[in-house]
């Protein structure tokens, strides 16, 4: 059973040019394990996503994965503003079950679940962004930097295996 009240955490989102940390304050619900349900996707922290389950370091902001939920987070940035964006994106995204769940005048930060596909997903986000170079998208739960190349995190694999 969750606790329904909101309450907020902050995670270890990354380090300043200058060495301090970044920290990103997430919404999240407690549940009776001492874990935290994600109520939206995180615009920086990486490798999670809505409905994920984390166990927190509250000194270190370090976190570990418990559960996952199934959707992916997917940043989108744009240098000429979010709005027009989040005008095409919103409703196509929508109509796959997907929830914008931050925005702001130069990032939207998305969730959806991993079963619409990548490719329909993917097709949405460049059909929607265009070539105009001023807009990008980004997943931020797909991969990990492992000695400075991205690797697939693979967790899909398990999900979308035929039962």
């Amino acid at each position: 059973m969750t606790d329904n009240a909101l309450q907020e955490i902050s995670l270890f989102a990354g380090q300043q040019a200058d060495g301090r940390p970044v920290m990103e304050t997430l919404q999240v619900r407690k549940l009776d394990d001492g874990a935290f349900q994600l109520v939206k996707s995180p615009a920086f922290v990486r490798g999670i996503a809505s409905g994920d389950h984390i166990k927190v370091d509250r000194k270190t902001g370090s976190f570990t994965l418990v559960k996952r939920a199934g959707n992916l987070c997917i940043r989108v940035f744009s240098r000429t503003g979010a709005a027009a964006l989040a005008e095409q994106l919103v409703p196509e995204l929508e109509k796959l079950g997907g929830e914008l769940d931050y925005e702001n005048a130069r990032m939207l930060v998305f969730s959806i679940h991993v079963s619409c596909g990548f490719q329909t997903i993917e097709d949405i986000l460049n059909r929607c962004l265009g070539d105009d170079g001023g807009s990008t998208w980004m997943y931020g739960n797909v991969y990990d930097i492992v000695e400075g190349q991205q690797q697939p995190l693979n967790w899909w694999q398990e999900i979308l295996k035929p039962q």
